[in-house]
């Protein structure tokens, strides 16, 4: 029971070192003049540069990580 508590903890703890990295392309799109004009046809293509799109992406800065240790020997610290 304690170790399945033990690796749940750890798993929330791994999750708080990753930071979320928030990404908008909008203002980008907005700025840009070639955007101006829309397609007349929903179906016509859109160029990369002028795709809105939002969103986060996870990544982990590698501050203060550490690889797990599930061996469950004793460290000399604690």
């Amino acid at each position: 029971m304690r170790k399945t508590m033990l690796l749940g903890v750890a798993v929330v703890l791994a999750g708080c070192a990753s930071q979320p990295d928030y990404y908008d392309t909008n203002a980008a799109v907005d700025a840009n003049p070639l955007c101006a004009s829309r397609p007349d046809n929903p179906n016509e293509p859109v160029s990369k540069d002028c795709e809105r799109s939002s969103g986060v992406r996870w990544s982990q800065d590698g501050k203060g990580s550490q690889p797990l240790d599930l061996s469950g020997a004793k460290k000399k610290d604690d």
